[in-house]
């Protein structure tokens, strides 16, 4: 047990696998270093080598070269550490210094450099001169791969860096553990009606409605969507419930018409754009409405012109038919009140206090209420109501007051 855990913690550290991949190079070093040897340092011609001269050249450069980009991952890594520990928690540090893809692109780098540095040594620029080329030729491909590394290594800090990639990181170990510790599932739950459940857990991204209801078409039955596009799904959670003849459905084909991610995308998930552009706002205002107005200003210019361009446009009714007109999948969908209260209850919240967000929620608004059909006017007209209570109750002063509750669709200009 206690052989297994020390294990256990050897393989997980940050040295591991670059000391692993040193290894390797040493023994590719070696390797192809004996192969030249054997065919007497003739196996591969010096026009594509080059001579000792080039070759001390070029593998001093590529020693010196990994040697920098090996300090770039770590210093990178480091960033990234204090990054997590002042933006999500300190505890999170160890399980990104435990991933695997940037320990495996320093060992890639520190690999070759110890590759370079051994076949350096072969060289010999004395007589006629000794080039060991396929050793070199070997260094010229562990270069293109450290390249090739490199460049799928900030590919992949960049992904790691998102909050919910993060919160995945974790979420995803804890859910081992837990069936490592309790391995007994219990009796499966019994739904009312037939139902297919979720294979894993995530955040419903994108939905094939076309297939899905020829899925259901095939079957003779309606598939109702339980969790609406951008919800959080857990693993073995409804999916979909089944009306008609369940036997017949493919549920394999059902489950692939649905894309589970880590978080939600704008691939057809509108309410999400609107939800960044009000994150973008509160956050500009989150520790006061006169830290940086402006920034949220500029976010309820976007959400104003989103809205008003879908306030005269039919929503759809969430009922997909197939080509005979018979409803096969019922899916949730927004309405045009939530659609406004997504877009302008936080921000006014946050922001009733300062003048300048109150006017142009005030002025956009306002704008809205000219254009939108009478039956979608309540909502607009709720927040106009909401507002003016707010900026009462954060503005003592009644002359700045009057001048907050002033419509302007640049704020204070």
């Amino acid at each position: 047990m206690r052989l297994a855990q020390s294990f256990s913690r050897l393989a997980t550290g940050l040295w591991f696998i670059p000391l692993t991949c040193v290894l390797v190079g040493v023994g590719v070093s070696f390797g192809t270093i004996a192969i030249d040897k054997a065919f007497d340092y003739e196996l591969i011609p010096e026009w594509i080598s080059g001579g000792p001269d080039a070759a001390l050249e070029i593998l001093g450069t590529v020693a010196a070269s990994m040697v920098s980009l090996a300090a770039l991952v770590l210093t990178i890594t480091m960033v990234v550490v204090q990054l997590a520990m002042g933006q999500f928690s300190p505890r999170i540090v160890q399980r990104i210094l435990q991933d695997k893809p940037s320990q495996l692109a320093i060992g890639v780098f520190v690999g070759t450099f110890a590759h370079a540095m051994l076949t350096l040594r072969e060289v010999q620029t004395d007589g006629a001169g000794v080039v060991p080329g396929f050793a070199v030729v070997v260094a010229f491909v562990l270069v293109v791969i450290s390249i090739m590394v490199l460049v799928w290594y900030v590919h992949h800090i960049g992904r790691k860096l998102r909050v919910s990639a993060l919160i995945e990181l974790v979420g995803t170990d804890t859910r081992k553990l837990l069936d490592a510790l309790y391995p007994d599932t219990g009796a499966p739950r019994r739904f009312d009606r037939p139902t297919i459940c979720a294979p894993r857990s995530g955040v419903i991204t994108q939905i094939n409605h076309e297939a899905l209801v020829q899925v259901a078409a095939n079957a003779d039955c309606v598939l109702t969507l339980r969790p609406a596009l951008g919800e959080f799904v857990p693993a073995g959670a409804p999916l979909f419930e089944i009306a008609g003849p369940a036997e017949r459905l493919d549920a394999e084909a059902a489950i692939r018409c649905i894309d589970i991610g880590l978080e939600r995308t704008l691939d057809q998930d509108l309410a999400y754009g609107l939800r960044m552009l009000v994150d973008i706002a509160e956050r500009s205002v989150a520790e006061s409405p006169f830290v940086d107005p402006t920034t949220a200003v500029q976010a309820i210019d976007r959400l104003h012109d989103c809205l008003r361009q879908l306030a005269h446009r039919p929503f759809p009714d969430g009922r997909y038919r197939d080509e005979q007109g018979t409803v096969r999948l019922i899916t949730r969908v927004m309405a045009w009140d939530e659609y406004v209260h997504l877009a302008f209850d936080e921000i006014r919240m946050a922001g009733a206090g300062s003048p300048q967000i109150a006017r142009r929620l005030r002025a956009a608004l306002e704008d809205l209420l000219t254009i939108t059909p009478a039956e979608r006017k309540g909502p607009l007209q709720k927040q106009l109501e909401l507002l003016q209570s707010g900026a009462k109750s954060e503005i003592s002063e009644s002359s700045d007051r009057k001048r907050a509750l002033r419509a302007d669709s640049r704020g204070l200009g």
